[in-house]
């Protein structure tokens, strides 16, 4: 599908905030990166400065990235439980990937906007955060788990976060550890938040594949 030439600027921008920064980037470069005439005022058709492309692209991936968050949480009740959380955190790392320039911009830049901050907060980190620690709540295996999901939820979810963030800016992830390894490890530490039976953790049924 063709993009309309405001979905452009609106993506080339954010690209160049991510990889530059904000103050970096001048409006003839998001104007050139998006196929415009660079200098010719072209961005002015679509949006009054460059503030307002960057507060445009914030609240539009928020509203994208909450979409995304709230089907988060799907799955299958007849998989193992160690199942479930693997495709959670891929779920997670994923979403946190496509939301990689906004992320990045958000720690970045958005510090001396403290209106783009609450969108980001509000839109993507807490919701994100929020659906970990639901999302453990709601499978039947933790059921009586002694859990406090909005904590919970800020260290698995933080992790996922923190692991982009990391890589993203130190060229490698954290304690060079890749994705599976980071994977096997998530799931590991959210399989000892299981209940105890006994005085030990209940066995759960780990998938084989």
């Amino acid at each position: 599908m063709t993009r309309s030439t405001r979905e452009r600027i609106l993506e080339e921008a954010l690209r160049l905030f991510a990889e530059r920064g904000y103050a970096a980037t001048s409006v003839a470069e998001i104007e050139a990166a998006a196929g415009l005439s660079p200098g010719a005022g072209g961005l002015y058709r679509h949006f009054r400065s460059k503030y307002e492309v960057l507060a445009a692209a914030v609240n539009e991936r928020a509203v994208r990235a909450g979409a995304r968050i709230a089907a988060m949480g799907a799955a299958d009740p007849a998989l193992p439980v160690g199942e479930r959380l693997t495709r959670l955190c891929g779920t997670g790392l994923a979403g946190v990937g496509e939301e990689s320039e906004l992320i990045l911009v958000f720690f970045r830049d958005l510090g001396r906007f403290p209106e783009l901050v609450e969108v980001v907060r509000a839109g993507l980190l807490q919701p994100m955060f929020d659906a970990v620690g639901s999302w453990l709540l709601a499978q039947p295996e933790y059921g009586g788990a002694d859990l406090d999901p909005s904590a919970v939820g800020a260290v698995l979810g933080g992790a996922l976060v923190h692991h982009l963030l990391f890589e993203e800016t130190v060229g490698e992830p954290p304690g060079r550890a890749g994705r599976d390894r980071f994977v096997a490890s998530w799931v590991s530490l959210a399989l000892g938040l299981l209940p105890m039976a006994n005085g030990c953790p209940r066995e759960p049924e780990l998938s084989q594949t």
